[in-house]
């Protein structure tokens, strides 16, 4: 399918909106907190939920009759069917009026913003952008733009990552996430994101190119954003956003690091080589 043949029937699918409803639930974000290993007392109904765990929540149950080989949901419905075989999250960002709290009914509302066709380094790619906010009954919570890219591969070629370049800033912080494949199934289940990228070592490989297992987009920037709620104690998350660079790998250990800027806090992930993998921000107020 050409580019612009792709675009004109892409386009149909701006402007669709669906709403998800759900209750904040203490049971998915008590299981992420012992994936990632977090000390304390695990949360409990009332507590505010801790941020971005709303994307343990409002899940698309796709039947299994509906997954493609790669895991996914079968192309079409509220995403447009985009028709290029890799798709990854590439960015996000998001504005907080407050978090909501563990046993409260919410409602996301979700959004086709955009979708644009274009040419990149290694082929075809197309940007869909959609809108999320979440509300209660006590009012809105967060506003959120995704993402998601989808691009072409040579069957024949291994899929070569971006060009990486070491961060451009020296780093406050810094701490060591060991990543492997327990860590990666759990989130995926916790997600309901069946990605076979993310478990299947020998569809990573042998289908997609990749040299190990990827890890997810998501967790990546939920470990940020713990990383800077640690060091900025105290401060209300007002904002958030993070943009993927080039695929981080189950196969080496990477880091988070950071460093504080005023009332910001600049935030990215290093991979054995000493490449930025995601940059990210947040944001804070008193």
């Amino acid at each position: 399918m050409s580019e612009s043949a792709e675009t004109v029937n892409l386009a149909d699918w701006v402007g669709r909106s669906q709403d998800h409803h759900d209750t904040i639930r203490v049971e998915p974000v008590r299981f992420l907190a012992a994936t990632l290993d977090r000390a304390g007392a695990p949360p409990a109904a009332g507590d505010a939920m801790p941020p971005l765990r709303h994307w343990l929540h409002f899940l698309e149950p796709a039947p299994w009759s509906q997954i493609s080989a790669d895991g996914h949901p079968k192309r079409g419905g509220f995403l447009p069917p985009v028709t290029l075989p890799l798709r990854m999250w590439a960015s996000g960002s998001l504005t907080f009026d407050r978090q909501p709290a563990i046993g409260e009914a919410a409602t996301l509302t979700s959004t086709i913003a955009d979708v644009s066709a274009k040419q990149g380094r290694a082929g075809a790619l197309v940007f869909v952008t959609v809108r999320h906010a979440l509300s209660t009954a006590a009012g809105p919570c967060l506003q959120e733009e995704q993402s998601i890219v989808y691009r072409d591969r040579d069957p024949n070629q291994p899929s070569a990552p971006a060009p990486g370049k070491p961060p451009a800033e020296a780093a406050e912080v810094s701490r060591e996430i060991v990543p492997d494949p327990v860590l990666l199934f759990r989130f995926s289940a916790l997600t309901f994101n069946a990605h076979r990228i993310h478990y299947d070592i020998d569809f990573a490989r042998q289908e997609e190119g990749y040299p190990g297992l990827v890890v997810h987009g998501p967790l990546l920037a939920i470990l940020l954003v713990d990383f800077a709620c640690e060091h900025m104690p105290g401060r209300r998350l007002t904002g958030y956003r993070f943009r993927a660079v080039r695929p981080t790998f189950h196969t080496h250990a990477f880091r988070l690091e950071g460093r504080r800027d005023g009332d910001a806090f600049k935030l990215w992930t290093v991979d054995h080589e000493g490449l930025v993998t995601m940059q990210a921000e947040a944001t804070f107020a008193d």
